[in-house]
């Protein structure tokens, strides 16, 4: 009885471990369980009684499939079958083509029926993303308060969202800033401004893209209630590589700028509401570079002669560096200039702004 039952114990772990994939390493240990996948690195076996074992690529020398692997190899190739392995190459049965060899060093990638299928869906979701997919954004703020002789508070808000893949880009991006303060029971505002736009770039080659862009502005030091431009245009990607991008630009736009009725002064007499409406040209520049692991630098200059009013123009300059305290969390400096060359009476053609405060992240970062 003692006999029988230790043969049928033998029998049923004899079967089990026929039944399960195995890993021969360098030093000649042997492992039995599920291969699950490799990425030429490293190698997950699933085990019944050790749970998920992580080998190192390199330390393997031989593998014996029960189930069917998917081999990616160097060329772009995939091998499908159960695997052997035969002085040092991987000898592969696959269903329609016999046997095929294939060479440790010529494979880059290892996979059961399970982790193949999530791969040619994470491969076709990129090859077709959703709109919703893909986003990244960034959230830079900062404030300023004083109190005593002098009570002033200063703050500014930006926030930016990109989907990118191969193909196009969108980008959705606002900017606001306030100032307000009060010095000898006088209170007034200093500055309030907003802004926002989208922006959208299609690739038609490698270097070539095209792009369209709505942008709105409100500031209140200029007297504008709303400014909007629509434009689009040409672009060339002079460099793109993983830690520099460098673009140009070019196209046309439409700006439609309303200023409020402006009561008079001291010094300026009253001025009626003006609406202008004019066509420009587009050109310009983005830059974005990795200076180290930490530090990140974006700028962009848009110029926008006016073809409608020729001598006129107006120019947008933003540039931000930033440093990585944590994965999600950077301290950001941010410099803009916004220039228009024919204000409105009493007004200055410039306006500044010099910030700096924290950056929250989401996603995989593409500023």
């Amino acid at each position: 009885m003692l006999r029988s039952l230790i043969a049928g114990v033998f029998l049923c772990v004899s079967a089990t471990g026929a039944l399960a994939d195995q890993v021969t390493l360098k030093n000649g240990d042997r492992l039995t369980g599920t291969i699950v996948k490799s990425d030429a690195k490293t190698l997950l076996l699933k085990t019944d009684f050790a749970g998920d074992v992580t080998l190192q690529w390199e330390a393997v020398t031989s593998i014996v499939s029960s189930q069917i692997l998917h081999l990616a190899l160097k060329d772009g190739q995939t091998i499908v079958g159960t695997v052997t392995t035969n002085d040092g190459k991987f000898e592969v049965a696959t269903r329609d083509t016999g046997p095929v060899v294939a060479a440790k060093d010529a494979v880059v990638g290892v996979r059961d029926d399970a982790e193949q299928k999530a791969y040619d869906d994470q491969i076709d979701r990129l090859r077709h993303p959703h709109l919703t997919d893909f986003w990244s954004g960034l959230l830079d703020t900062g404030l300023s308060v004083t109190r005593g002789n002098s009570d002033s508070l200063t703050y500014n808000l930006s926030g930016k969202a990109a989907r990118v893949t191969d193909r196009d880009k969108i980008s959705v991006y606002t900017t606001a800033i306030y100032s307000d303060s009060t010095v000898n029971g006088l209170n007034s505002t200093t500055a309030h401004a907003i802004r926002g736009g989208i922006r959208g770039d299609l690739n038609v080659s490698d270097r070539l893209f095209v792009f369209g862009f709505t942008d709105f502005e409100y500031d209140q030091f200029q007297d504008l209630d709303l400014r909007n431009v629509i434009g689009g245009g040409l672009g060339y990607h002079v460099l793109n590589t993983k830690v520099t991008t460098f673009d140009v630009f070019a196209g046309g736009s439409y700006d439609a700028d309303f200023f409020g009725a402006l009561a008079a002064t001291a010094t300026v007499p009253a001025t009626p509401a003006v609406t202008r409406k004019t066509g420009e040209i587009v050109l310009g520049e983005t830059f974005n570079a990795k200076i180290n692991a930490r530090t990140t630098l974006t700028e962009q200059f848009s110029l926008y002669p006016n073809v409608s009013d020729t001598g006129t123009y107006r120019f947008q300059f933003d540039a931000t560096a930033a440093t990585k305290l944590k994965n999600w969390l950077s301290w950001q400096v941010t410099y803009s200039d916004r220039y228009l060359s024919d204000p409105l009476l009493g007004f200055k053609k410039n306006d500044l702004l010099l910030s700096t405060g924290i950056r929250l992240t989401f996603g995989k970062g593409v500023f």
